[in-house]
């Protein structure tokens, strides 16, 4: 199960209001970087793009995918959007999963024994 804030939504709606034609949607995703290894990926599903494989998760009007393959490391996690004082804005990933994240909060980990083995193979998570 993934929340998306009504911030969250809001600015998804935004996004795809502003979306590049034939995108279907907004994906939610996780890419190997940093010093801790992962770090969030928000990314507009192209027209071509497989998303039969994709978690969806549908919350204050807008819809939020998931390649199920990255699904394990997501469950229970709260997206939200923020703004701070200086006008800076981004989306906040609170996930319950994270065992550590980098000095500079770039990227982040998750321990795999932490997670509940129901969720993880519902999830498809890789053997480790």
């Amino acid at each position: 199960m993934i929340t998306i804030t009504k911030n969250a939504a809001k600015q998804i709606e935004t996004l795809m209001y502003k979306a590049p034609e034939g995108a279907k949607g907004v994906r939610l995703s996780i890419k190997t970087t940093g010093c801790s290894g992962n770090s969030y990926k928000m990314d507009y599903i192209k027209a071509d793009d497989d998303i039969a494989h994709d978690d969806i998760f549908n919350e204050h009007g807008v819809t939020l995918n998931i390649p199920k393959m990255y699904s394990w490391m997501l469950i229970g996690t709260t997206v939200d959007y923020t703004v701070d004082e200086l006008g800076n804005s981004r989306f906040d990933f609170i996930n319950p999963n994270e065992a550590g994240r980098c000095g500079c909060g770039e990227s982040f980990n998750v321990d795999v024994s932490k997670l509940k083995p129901e969720d993880v193979q519902k999830s498809e998570a890789p053997k480790t």
